[in-house]
């Protein structure tokens, strides 16, 4: 055999003015397609832009407690929170403790868990209340709307 395959490939794809891509370097023998890279590349890039813009981007929505808030700010905030998951954004509820108010963590979970009950029609609680540092922290992922 005097001319290989890949020799008579590249004198087409020269002949054509076109490039000889390699796809599968690893098969036997390997295969090579004849085609404008330049323009591969373009719509390459052009599926993956597409796909970006499909992908769904997630909102954090933060709502901020104190361990003290009274029904009147609690209701308020609430109603909030209420119109950040019918929209679809995942909601950040959490309770900051100045000072020395740090000694009534009970009161802010339980601010936190009865949010999360009555919410409890709108999102699902993804994250219970979780003490870090000064902040006891607890997400809610907006349900799925059919």
């Amino acid at each position: 055999m005097g001319v290989y395959p890949t020799k008579v490939a590249l004198n087409k794809a020269e002949e054509l003015e076109l490039d000889l891509v390699e796809i599968s370097p690893n098969a036997k023998p390997p295969v090579c397609k004849i085609m404008d890279y330049k323009k591969f590349l373009y719509e390459q890039k052009k599926r993956e832009k597409a796909l970006k813009a499909k992908a769904s981007k997630v909102v954090v929505k933060e709502i901020r407690f104190g361990p003290n808030t009274d029904d009147h700010d609690y209701n308020f905030k609430k109603k909030h929170a209420e119109k950040f998951l019918k929209d679809g954004a995942k909601l950040k509820a959490y309770v900051f403790f100045k000072g020395r108010s740090i000694v009534y963590k009970d009161k802010g979970e339980i601010l936190l868990l009865r949010l999360a009950s009555e919410l409890e029609d709108l999102g699902k609680v993804e994250q219970m209340p979780k003490l870090e540092g000064k902040r006891m922290t607890m997400f809610i992922s907006p349900k799925k709307t059919k």
